[in-house]
Order: C-alpha cells, then structure tokens, then sequence
C-alpha cells in the first residue's frame, strides 16, 4: 500500500511541477511593460461608414529593389514620390516608379518626411531623430537636426521621431511616438510599438522646432501620436493618435509653438478639456497612423490593423497584458493584416472608405493622391501599391 500511495504522490508531482513552473511563470516573469489601466470604448467594428468593403482589393504594385521594404510614408513632391525604407534608404522615384533612386541613407529607419523651405529633405528617423538631407546620391549630406528635446531641467532623447511637417510659420512640428520604447532598443518601429499599445502609458508627444533652432515639447500625455496634417488655411493641426484609435484636431492658436523654452507643456488631456483640441475621428475599428492632404480638401489616414479584442478586453486588467508578453511572440495579440484606407474632411466626416479584407497589401499606414492615383504606403511590403482614384465620385457614392 505504502508503494502504491508514493507512486500516485510520484505522479502527481510529476505533473504538478510543471504546471506549477508554468504557472509561476506565467504570473510572475519581469516583461518590460509597466501597464496602465483603461477603458477603451466598445469596438463597433466595420459597420456605418465603415462596412466592410472591397474598394482597396488588387492593388497595382510598383515593386522595391532588391533588399528594400517598408515604404511606410511617401511624399510627393516636385513631380516625385519620396518615400523611407527599413534598410535606412531614403528612395525618390517618379508616379510610374521609373526612375527609382537613392537619395540617401540615414542608418536608421526613416518614416515621416517633409520638404523645409530651403527645399531640403526631412526625415523623422525612428532611430536617429529629425534629420535632414540636402543632395542626393554620393554628394548627399545627412545630418542630425534634433535628437534631444528639453525636459525638467536638462535634455531628453527623442526615441521614437515618427512623422515630420513644416507647418506655418516655418515651425517643423515632430511627433515622439513614446518616450518608453523607443525603436532602435526594442527591435524596431513595430516591435516597440506593440510594446507601447499594450503598455498605454501614453507618453508620447508633440514637438515644435521655431525656424530660430528653439524645440520644445508642446503637447505631451499622447497615447502614441503618429501622423500630422494641417488645415487648409494653416490654422488648425491634424494628430492621430494610434492608441487611442481617434483623430484630434488641434487649434493652433491655442497651441503656442514660440513660446520659450522652459514653457510647460499641455497635456493631452488639458488640451481636450480647455478646448484647444477635439476628436474629430473616434472609436476607429483599427490603428490610425500616418495622415496626409488629398485633393478637394480630403484628409486620409490608414489603419495598420484592426482592433485587437484581447487589447479591448485587456484595457482595465493590467495583468493581462503583462501576461500575454509572457507567451510565445506567435501567441501575442497582434491582429492578422487587414487593408483599410479612410478620407475625411476636416470636420470628421468620412468621404470615402476603402478595405481589402484579405490584407494582401500588409498594414495599410495610409496614402497619398497624385497624378489621379492614390498611392498606398506600408510598413513592411516590398512594393508601392497604388490605385486610380477619382475622389469626387468615389465621394458622393460613399455619402449615399
């Protein structure tokens, strides 16, 4: 009998031992996420303006060179896309993707960019700050603009320059996507933005650097701030800000971009409750990220995957979003590819609406429209995906 009680004990804590190393495991593992509580609003998926559709499906591309990927923001500019690339390439090339050339390479990963008013290129390097290139080719200079900003008394690293827009006045407005992880020491722009969504700690902010050379932080508290655009008549900014699944819309005049250095900056919060900003896109079926100016005044923005459920339901449960950091990277709660382009005016009402449900152009960051096409960014394709558009019709078939 006494064999018998110890052989079932024996089995028992060859069971037990395991689960129970699983289980510790499972709870008490250090991750590198802190996270913060929060309620995200009830996710009600594709329906009204955003019914599923596939107006984006089959996509014409315009394939990349050998070892280049990711052309996560274009911009047009002077009759030419330009557009950063995950290598560090910065590549120009013509509407018809002839032409492709090298400008230049940052060492970094670049994703917004910007032409200041000398004509010079602007980077937001995720890894190396504002940059800005002048020339292209072998006579190219690249060279750092902003890779600290003053804060509490001494100066802060940008860890995560995201989008780049010269607005009025000459100010060149950057957004720091977050101040907790940034890209080059987290495995990259994706990697540290996973980190950042599951965290929600929103610690990203809004950046103005004055034409005299003086950058301050001018809005904080930002739940993973990604593209800027600006109103037709300069007077307002346009903020998406990818955590929170909403688009802000900020008045500059309330905004003081030139005031000093040791100015405190508003938080997001603050700037929602005194009116300087507002939500014009909210409870968005997916992550907005970069914005851009169409033609006959539409705004677009792209929405890199849908809503993650287990991030909905994890918002108030801390735990469980350190725990799912815990599991293997294939079991983490990224949500599969899903194509999703939106253009809205400047009050928020969307114009146009365009899905590829199967997600065969991957992460959709959002598009710009030149010479009758619209052309899509990605962060990860091998190719420039591209569309004709005819905006007008394509807008009064979407408000029916």
């Amino acid at each position: 009998m006494k064999r018998k009680a110890f052989g079932r004990m024996y089995w028992l804590a060859s069971w037990a031992t395991p689960l129970v190393a699983v289980a510790a495991y499972l709870a008490f593992w250090p991750v590198v996420i802190e996270p913060a509580a929060w309620s995200p609003q009830a996710n009600v998926g594709y329906t009204g303006a955003h019914v599923v559709n596939d107006k984006l499906a089959g996509l014409k591309q315009i394939a990349l060179q050998a070892g280049q990927a990711g052309p996560e923001f274009l911009l047009p500019h002077a009759g030419h896309l330009y557009t950063g690339l995950a290598n560090g390439d910065v590549l120009r090339m013509q509407p018809d993707g002839q032409g492709q050339t090298l400008v230049a390479n940052t060492g970094g990963r670049p994703l917004g960019l910007d032409v200041d008013e000398q004509g010079r290129l602007l980077v937001a390097d995720a890894m190396k700050g504002l940059v800005r290139i002048t020339g292209q080719g072998a006579q190219a200079k690249v060279e750092a603009v902003l890779t600290t900003v003053p804060h509490g008394g001494s100066e802060d690293p940008i860890r995560y320059a995201d989008a780049v827009k010269v607005g009025p006045g000459g100010v060149i407005w950057l957004t720091d996507a977050s101040t907790r992880f940034g890209a080059r020491d987290n495995g990259g722009t994706f990697e540290a933005s996973v980190l950042d969504i599951l965290e929600h700690s929103c610690t990203g902010r809004l950046i103005a650097l004055t034409p005299a050379g003086q950058a301050r932080v001018v809005m904080d508290g930002l739940c993973f701030p990604n593209g800027i655009a600006f109103s037709a008549d300069g007077k307002a900014m346009f903020l998406s800000e990818t955590g929170t699944y909403r688009v802000l819309k900020v008045d500059l005049s309330r905004l003081d971009a030139g005031a000093g250095a040791g100015t405190a900056a508003v938080s997001a919060e603050a700037a929602l409750a005194q009116g300087t900003a507002k939500v014009i896109l909210d409870n968005l079926p997916g992550y907005p990220d970069n914005l851009s100016r169409g033609a006959d005044g539409r705004l677009w923005t792209g929405l890199t995957k849908p809503r993650s459920p287990v991030i909905d339901f994890a918002g108030p449960y801390p735990f469980i979003r350190s725990l799912t950091l815990r599991l293997p990277r294939a079991l983490w709660p990224v949500p599969k590819p899903y194509g999703h382009l939106i253009a809205f005016d400047e009050s928020g009402k969307v114009l146009d609406d365009l899905q590829d449900p199967t997600g065969s152009y991957p992460e959709t960051t959002a598009a710009v429209e030149m010479d009758g096409k619209l052309f899509v960014q990605s962060l990860h394709a091998h190719s420039v995906g591209w569309m004709p558009y005819k905006g007008p019709a394509l807008a009064v078939q979407a408000e029916k």
